[in-house]
């Protein structure tokens, strides 16, 4: 799958699951290890660790499998690399805590300067 393929197969499967406050980052300039990371939240442990399986079993389905995922198990911070996109899953106050948008908001915004 191409990166923009990738990243629209992403967004659609954590919309199937109702995922919160969704946020695309653009990290090419930025990464060298993906294209784009996308955070989201879901509501309890539960709900965290559906978003997150259901983007990795339906990628399974399509034959193309995520490299990773990581976090399943405990269920308040999932990641699943899909190469050119990397999710991040998070319940609401780990990602209250980490604040990941921030951190690439603010390396976006040194990589335009």
């Amino acid at each position: 799958m191409q990166t923009n393929e990738t990243l629209s197969f992403v967004l659609d499967k954590i919309d199937d699951l109702k995922a919160r406050d969704i946020q695309t980052f653009n990290v090419t300039e930025s990464s060298s290890i993906t294209d784009y990371m996308v955070i989201c939240s879901g509501n309890s442990k539960k709900h965290v660790q559906s978003i997150a399986d259901h983007v990795a079993s339906e990628a399974k389905q399509i034959e193309n499998p995520p490299i990773g995922v990581e976090g399943l198990t405990e269920g308040e911070w999932v990641l699943v690399d899909m190469g050119p996109v990397v999710l991040h899953v998070m319940q609401e106050a780990t990602r209250d805590f980490y604040q990941l948008e921030k951190l690439w908001q603010e390396s976006n915004s040194d990589a335009n300067t």
